[in-house]
């Protein structure tokens, strides 16, 4: 059955835990959707698994609608959501909804997901209005890594968890849809979880919330150049690329590869 806004909030109201994994192209996409994932999220996050950036700042709205396009063509069942890039929607309203029209026209993404609280609700509540839904983003929003410092833990303090509570209210009554919660403590997140009635996708923020979120590359140990205290590994999947690469070496070089079985008479 095809995963929606509707069929999420449902998951919400029974308990029933939503799962989302990053996801970059068609076959990585199909093996999820086969799997049963419930979201397949195409995040900025493959400015660094991807295409190699410190951070996700230089991903531009062309890398997300093609990398959206191809997680579409794949998933048949998921629901299908893009992040909006940096400078995407920050920069005035009209922008936002352009920007989110073409991830869902042009990249066939089912929603849009976006970063910041109060400061961004108008460019919800706009691209809502444009029927495409919203998937906000509070906590440890990585576009506002300069901002922060660094990818810290936000949300600690009784002024700062206030603060993020108050976003979620807000977010929610723009007309967001989802609400991803990243990197802030747990009690936070479950206490956020039980204000809002919209899904709530934790990542590093406890076990409370209605879902989880992972950048698959960090759940099947295929990205080391950093791994976040939050991140279980569920397959050593870079070991074993790593061994097969080095076994096509060696057959390749000792002509045991192609054999009569790989040889066209």
């Amino acid at each position: 059955m095809k995963n929606t806004v509707l069929t999420l909030r449902k998951q919400k109201e029974e308990n029933d835990k939503i799962t989302m994994l990053t996801c970059y192209d068609y076959s990585m996409a199909r093996l999820m959707d086969d799997a049963g994932v419930n979201v397949l999220l195409i995040g900025d996050s493959l400015g660094m698994v991807m295409l190699g950036y410190e951070d996700t700042l230089s991903v531009t709205m062309e890398d997300m609608i093609h990398h959206t396009a191809a997680v579409a063509r794949g998933a048949k069942n998921a629901f299908v959501l893009a992040d909006m890039p940096f400078l995407s929607y920050q920069t005035s309203v009209y922008d936002a909804i352009v920007n989110a029209g073409r991830l869902v026209k042009e990249g066939r993404a089912n929603g849009v997901k976006l970063e910041g609280g109060a400061a961004v609700c108008e460019q919800i509540k706009a691209i809502v209005d444009a029927q495409i839904p919203v998937c906000a983003h509070l906590g440890l929003t990585p576009q506002s890594v300069n901002a922060f410092g660094g990818f810290k833990v936000q949300g600690r303090g009784d002024e700062a968890s206030k603060r993020i509570i108050e976003d979620a209210k807000r977010v929610e009554d723009a007309g967001s849809s989802m609400l991803v919660l990243e990197g802030i403590p747990a009690e936070l997140a479950t206490k956020v979880t039980e204000t809002v009635s919209i899904p709530t996708i934790g990542i590093g923020a406890g076990a409370g919330c209605d879902g989880q979120v992972l950048v698959y590359q960090d759940m099947l140990g295929m990205f080391s150049d950093f791994v976040p205290k939050f991140v279980r590994r569920f397959g050593e999947v870079g070991d074993v690329m790593k061994n097969a690469f080095k076994d096509y070496i060696d057959a390749v070089k000792d002509g045991s590869f192609p054999a009569e079985e790989h040889t066209y008479s």
